[in-house]
């Protein structure tokens, strides 16, 4: 039995399979999902010749520490933004071993959110070493907590996917 929904233990599987195949290794890091990327893959049997390391970043401090996210960005746009989750997906990617990395930020809820930012809202991005970049902006709305983590999850495997296609 697995801890996770049988989609996302497929799209799992898929990625371990497809990447250790082709000899990629994949870093994660992560706010709003709190490890369940780099939880999600492990749950597959295999996966230590894919996964490298996850980052759980929850607050500013640990953004900047671990990943190198600039005290400037997170004051002028906040954490949870474009900017962010590309230099969170910059750090996770430069300061592991991997060829292949996804950033998470984002609102889970149900508090927190605003008018500018409100609940729901994910920004995710993936990076490669051949220079692919891919980010994007989700608005899953106030689905509820879980279901926005399991949602930015699936979103996450999906750009993991696309992003390696140009490794």
């Amino acid at each position: 039995m697995s801890l996770f929904p049988a989609d996302i233990e497929a799209e799992a599987r898929r990625i371990i399979t497809e990447f250790a195949a082709r000899k990629l290794m994949i870093s994660a890091a992560e706010s709003c999902t709190g490890g369940l990327i780099a939880g999600a893959l492990t749950e597959i049997a295999g996966s230590s010749a894919v996964v490298d390391r996850g980052f759980v970043t929850y607050t500013n401090e640990a953004k900047m520490d671990l990943l190198g996210v600039n005290a400037a960005t997170l004051k002028a746009y906040g954490a949870v933004s474009q900017q962010t989750a590309l230099q969170m997906v910059q750090g996770a990617l430069f300061r592991s071993r991997a060829d292949i990395a996804v950033a998470v930020t984002g609102i889970a809820g149900p508090g927190g959110g605003s008018a500018e930012k409100p609940v729901g809202l994910v920004h995710v991005a993936a990076r490669n070493r051949s220079g692919t970049i891919l980010h994007r902006e989700m608005r899953y709305g106030d689905i509820g907590r879980s279901e926005v983590r399991l949602a930015t999850l699936r979103t996450a495997f999906e750009m993991l996917i696309e992003v390696a296609v140009t490794q």
